[in-house]
C-alpha cells in the first residue's frame, strides 16, 4: 500500500513532504531569515484561544480543522529553523555576519 495514498493532501501536508525533501537553507542570509519568523500575535492568540476549546473538550468541526493547520504550519516552521539553525551551527563565522 502506498503510504501517501494515506496521508492527507492538504497544503500543510504536501509542503511538508517538499521541506523534508529538500536541502538546508542555501544561504545564511537566508536561514537567519527564516529563524526570524514568528506567529503574529493575532495568530498566537487564536491558538491559544483554540488549544483551551480543545482542552474543554468544546472545538467544533471547523475550529479542529483551524487548530490543526496552525498545528501543522507551525511544525512546518519548526522543520525549517531546525535546518536554518542546522546550517549555522556548522560554521560558527556565519552567525555574526
Amino acid at each position: 500500500m502506498n503510504s501517501q495514498a494515506a496521508t492527507p493532501n492538504t497544503e500543510a501536508a504536501i509542503l511538508a513532504r517538499i521541506i523534508r525533501s529538500g536541502d538546508d537553507p542555501q544561504t545564511p542570509d537566508a536561514a537567519r531569515y527564516l529563524l526570524s519568523i514568528r506567529l503574529p500575535a493575532a495568530d498566537e492568540e487564536r491558538v491559544n484561544e483554540l488549544s483551551a476549546k480543545a482542552r474543554a473538550g468544546s472545538l467544533t468541526g471547523p475550529e479542529t480543522q483551524e487548530l490543526d493547520s496552525y498545528l501543522h504550519v507551525g511544525f512546518l516552521l519548526g522543520v525549517l529553523q531546525a535546518k536554518a539553525r542546522n546550517l549555522l551551527d556548522r560554521d560558527p563565522a556565519l552567525q555574526r555576519q
